[in-house]
Formats: structure tokens, sequence, C-alpha cells
């Protein structure tokens, strides 16, 4: 059983390729399926039989980004929902299921372990493997010792360079009449995402900043520091973090309680604008912004060729894993150490980073706090890659996986996920 959680990234069908192609190779693993929306598949019984599907869908996924493949979910399993526990029990049993890779991030390792110690607990042969999955980089130990990095970090990481890089030409023209572009970079309290603006201008030749959630600071230090820049470039471009202090948003939440920052009233990028233009800027024209969304995590066209074979060598290793009996571990990326990079993948006990919360070091933030280090470059440069995906064309439109809507037959009376359930 294969199901994904929490947001997608656009290489995340590449590890579900991994997990497919390598399971038809293992011959301890037989059928494998697919939960339809992650864990809310898996208590609602509707399962997609994944081995019965064309191979040339399976290839195609490696073009195919965010979850439309075989969705995922934002439900969590709490521990007081020990009907839901039981349901994902009773349905393994029911189809024979004798492995579980869950694909997701912090809370999704969590919820694998969880499900990993009850099965144990019920005598049931069961062995649950993660798989990491996050563009926010914050899976492991600040250390790295973990994990280096997450599966989708590098390609989110490259959409940002490339933004920064089109934004600074947009910028260098209009900036008689529009001096400050303000972006917003998703990541709600770890700056891995908007320090990737960096990577656009290694050797800090644009008047970029760059605001990470990790270093908060008042409205007014922030407009002073544009002014600043405004003063010695004429222009200046701000990446900020969607998590950034800026006062109340009207913040909406999602199942893990986790602030929804594009389902919220405002946006941090429009409070910063309306401040600027409020107090004035030190040359004429006015601040504007750009909001980017969901498109950071399914922009095909932008994913990393080096994340790509990452997140499909993650998948392979998910299954290895498996297939050899090892359960409690989550598939991982270890960098090996030289000039010249090269990884190696490995395993590392689902306890460890079941909640893990990775915050960028510090050592990495330059002491004005609007920037990061060469450190961090020579860290995340190697993940975006050298090349442009070449993505499959039919008529000019994409070309992505279709699955067969083949499922497995329902053998357990209907259930309703308890926190679906009307009080």
């Amino acid at each position: 059983m294969v199901a994904q959680s929490g947001g997608p990234t656009p290489v995340i069908n590449s590890s579900l390729q991994g997990i497919l192609e390598a399971a038809r190779d293992l011959r301890a693993i037989g059928k494998v399926y697919g939960a339809k929306h992650g864990i809310e598949g898996v208590l609602k019984e509707e399962l997609l039989d994944l081995s019965a599907q064309p191979a040339e869908e399976v290839s195609l996924l490696r073009y195919t980004p965010a979850a439309g493949s075989i969705g995922t979910c934002r439900y969590k399993l709490r521990e007081r929902q020990t009907e839901d526990f039981q349901r994902v029990i009773d349905v393994f049993k029911a189809h024979d299921v004798g492995y579980f890779l869950y694909i997701g991030g912090n809370d999704s390792m969590d919820t694998a372990h969880k499900i990993a110690e009850l099965a144990r607990r019920q005598g049931l042969d069961l062995v649950a493997v993660g798989v990491p999955k996050t563009i926010d980089n914050d899976v492991g130990d600040s250390q790295f010792k973990l994990i280096d990095h997450t599966p989708g970090y590098g390609s989110v990481a490259r959409y940002w360079m490339h933004m920064v890089q089109n934004a600074n030409e947009e910028n260098a023209g209009s900036a008689p009449a529009d001096p400050v572009l303000v972006m917003q970079a998703m990541g709600r309290k770890i700056g891995f995402i908007p320090a990737a603006a960096r990577l656009a201008d290694p050797h800090r030749e644009m008047p970029l900043q760059i605001y990470l959630a990790e270093r908060p600071c008042s409205l007014e230090k922030l407009a002073d520091q544009v002014n600043d820049q405004l003063r010695s470039a004429g222009r200046c471009l701000v990446v900020i973090s969607e998590g950034f202090d800026v006062g109340a948003l009207g913040e909406m939440r999602d199942a893990f309680g986790h602030t929804a920052f594009g389902s919220s009233r405002l946006t941090v990028a429009q409070v910063v604008v309306n401040y600027l233009n409020e107090v004035g800027l030190a040359t004429k024209g006015a601040a504007r912004g750009n909001v980017a969304g969901t498109d950071q995590r399914h922009s095909m066209a932008y994913a990393s060729p080096v994340d790509l074979d990452e997140a499909y060598c993650v998948g392979q290793k998910a299954a290895e894993l498996a297939a050899n009996g090892q359960g409690g571990f989550m598939a991982t990326i270890l960098r090996e150490p030289g000039m010249i990079y090269n990884v190696r993948y490995d395993k590392v006990p689902l306890a460890d980073v079941a909640n893990s919360e990775r915050r960028f070091p510090d050592q990495w933030i330059t002491p004005s706090g609007i920037d990061v280090t060469d450190e961090f470059i020579r860290y995340a440069r190697p993940l975006v890659g050298n090349q442009m995906v070449n993505l499959p064309l039919i008529d000019g439109r994409q070309r992505m996986t279709r699955f067969r809507p083949i499922y497995a037959e329902k053998r357990l009376p209907p259930y309703v996920p308890q926190a679906d359930r009307k009080q």
C-alpha cells in the first residue's frame, strides 16, 4: 500500500514511480495498491490497483507534477481517533497488505510510525516505511545527519532561482515607475524556500533583500532597509517568507493545525506593499507585489533533474527496505563529503524524524538578517541541476500520467473517518 500526504511537490510522483518499478523486480512484493487521497483512501477502502496500470503511464510519473495520480490529503490521524487507527489495520488485513509506504513530511512519518506500532501490538505482520517529501526541506535535524535534503526542495529552489532572475529583469526595466517589487515565497516558519532566491544572484549584483521567518523585524525597520537600498541602487527586490511576522492576517488553518496562508484574508506581501506605499519610498514610484501560490510546487517546467532522479531513488530505496523486512525506517538521502556532489541512500528510524522540524541554520543567515551566506549557496546549488526538464507534449499540451480507474473490490462495510463525522 502506497499513500501520499500533505502538500505535493513537482517530484512526488517520481518517488511513486521508483516504488512501483522497484516493486516489479522485488519478489517479496506482489500487488501494489495506491490509497486514493492518502490515508483517507485507506479509511474509505478506495484502493487503486497500481500493478494493473500500463507501464507507459507509470513511466510518465516522472513528468507529472503534484499529486493528481493517486491524490494526497491533509487528514491527520490523532491519538484519540482510535477507530480510525483500527480501521486502517482492518483494511490492511482485509487486503493482505504486508507493506505500507507513506510518502510525506514529518507529520506523515509520525503517522507511519504510529500505524506500525499498532500493527505490531495486534500481531499484524506489517512493514511500514517512510518516503520523505516536502518542499520546505524541514524534515530531519539541524546537523543534516538524518537527511541532507528532502525531495521536492531542489525543484522549488530552482523555481525561485528563475523567478527572481526574471523579476530582476522586469524591475530593472520598470524601476522609474515601480522601484520596489515584493515577492512572497512559501515557508510558514522555515526559511529554506525564500533563501533559494539568492541562487539567482550568487555574486550579489542585484539589489536583493531576503526576509526569513527566522529573522523577524518591524515593518518600520523593513521600510528603512528598503529605502536605504533605493538610495544606493534606485530599486529593490524583496523576497519574503509567507510566515514573516507582520501582524494578524486573518489566518486559516488546515487539518494539521498549520496556517494556510493561501486561504487567509491577507498576505504578508500585501501588508508590506501597503506599508511601504503609505510611509513613502525614497525614490519616486510605488511598491508592488507578487504572491506565488501553489505554482511553486506544481510548475513542472522548473523541476530540477537532480531532484527528479533523487526522488526516484528514494522511492526505490523505500521499496527495497520494505522487501527486506526493514520496517520502522524512512528512506533517506545523505551527502558524501568532498567537492564533487554525490549522495548515498540509507535509512533512519521513523521515530527520529516523526514530527521533526529542521530550522534554517542560524550560521547561514548574514549579520544583516536580510541575506544568506555563501555556505548556503554551496549547499543548495547542486540541488537545482544544470538542465531544464524536457517535457513530453501532445498538441502543445503536457502529457501526464492518467491511471485507469481499476480499484480493489471493497471487503469491509462503508466507513466515515472520525474527523468527518458531524458532532
